[in-house]
């Protein structure tokens, strides 16, 4: 075993020995393939940080894995009074620590330029959690902002603009216009999606209710609540059903009852990048090829300047595995060191702001590690096709006889 390792690493170091030597020669093909292992490992890099920003926005939407929504109606129109208990219950029966109501309403807010109708959505503290809400100032609800005399809000970027961005640490304060018209304080602000162009807030979902009169009841004008829930994957099967089963039975016949799994894994199968990864993968094998077979060039012609060398070592007792292995791994080294390089290249390519600022278009929080496996698949890449690119030269030096190649 130590003659072995011995003579592998000699093996190794004569042949960056010999690279040295040909240094001009196969720098150029050994570019091309530095550069084609940086394409492949950028691509794989980038495409876990795009994985990323995908799972983040659905998460935005439907909520993390697994996130259930549970919505209940009855069939005479009305809202049934014994949700709030059976809410409660369901979740202390299940331990479910992340859960929350949803109201959708609107309030007409009181900006300078006048009075606004704002699309208002009513939550308990955990839904900033579920669904990986990121403000840009101030914090997300806590159960402290449950006993505020003046409910809390979080507006969108598009609202603190109309209200001249003022400094959270100031308190601002707006008037929600109405039959209970209500000071509010603006405690966060988060990001407007895109495609937004009107101001929205966030309030709790206890103080929405409070101020709504019932006369305006926007359960009727916007529909019942929705209730939201963030369970382990493996049991959320088991949980539709549970929930489905035990709500029913305390609404009875008259209600209608639906759970469903709405976030994006639910839906989602693969990789919805397989195809790019696929297509750039497609063209940097055909870069790694062209490289190899300029190293299959460049070993060639290096070879017919080094018969004699060979035959001398055939002489005094090299065996044609020996020089077998040598010249190949000649190639091996040199595309070895290419793929170092490219690898390199690539971690400081997926890891530069810029590249995450423009994959991730501001959409994500948890940058993912430059992935191991992407390095690994980048050296692996190097080492084949430097073996594939010293096997022909290696074979044509172990069939050259020893007399010939002394005359040469």
């Amino acid at each position: 075993m130590k003659r072995v390792a011995s003579n592998l690493v000699g093996a190794v170091i004569e042949a960056w020995q010999e690279v040295r030597i040909h240094k001009t020669r196969v720098m150029l093909s050994l570019i091309g393939v530095a550069v084609a292992v940086c394409a492949i490992t950028t691509v794989v890099g980038l495409g876990a940080v795009a994985q990323q920003a995908t799972v983040e926005a659905s998460e935005r939407s439907g909520g993390r894995a697994a996130s259930l929504s549970l919505f209940v109606s009855m069939n005479d129109g009305s809202t049934p009074t014994e949700m709030p208990e059976i809410w409660r219950t369901a979740l202390e029966r299940y331990q479910i620590d992340y859960a929350s109501r949803v109201v959708n309403n609107s309030q007409t807010v009181q900006f300078v330029d006048g009075a606004v109708p704002v699309q208002t959505i009513g939550v308990d503290p955990p839904y900033g959690t579920m669904h990986r809400i990121t403000l840009e100032k101030g914090v997300w609800f806590t159960d402290e902002d449950q006993t505020r005399l003046a409910p809390a809000v979080l507006v969108n970027s598009i609202f603190w603009d109309r209200l001249s961005r003022p400094d959270l640490r100031t308190h601002p304060t707006v008037t929600l216009v109405g039959e209970r018209t209500t000071t509010a304080v603006v405690t966060g602000v988060y990001p407007a999606l895109s495609w937004e162009t009107e101001p929205a807030m966030y309030m709790l979902a206890d103080a929405l209710t409070a101020i709504t009169p019932v006369v305006t009841d926007p359960n009727l004008q916007f529909g019942p609540p929705s209730y939201e829930l963030w369970v382990p994957v493996d049991v959320s099967e088991q949980l539709v059903t549970a929930l489905q089963r035990d709500v029913q039975g305390a609404l009875g016949s008259g209600a209608s009852v639906q759970v469903n799994r709405q976030d994006y894994a639910a839906y989602m199968e693969g990789d919805p990048y397989l195809s790019l990864k696929l297509s750039v993968g497609a063209i940097a094998g055909l870069v790694l090829l062209l490289g190899a077979l300029g190293l299959v060039n460049i070993a060639l012609v290096t070879l017919k300047q080094r018969i004699r060398e060979i035959g001398i070592r055939r002489s005094f007792g090299a065996t044609a595995g020996r020089v077998f292995f040598a010249i190949m791994m000649e190639s091996v080294v040199a595309t070895v060191v290419a793929g170092i390089v490219g690898v390199i290249a690539a971690v400081l390519i997926v890891t530069s702001p810029l590249v995450e600022d423009f994959i991730s278009q501001g959409q994500v929080t948890d940058f993912p590690p430059f992935p191991v496996e992407a390095a690994i698949l980048g050296l692996v890449c190097a080492t084949v096709v430097g073996a594939l690119a010293g096997l022909v030269p290696a074979l044509v030096a172990v069939r050259v006889k020893v007399i010939d190649a002394i005359r040469y």
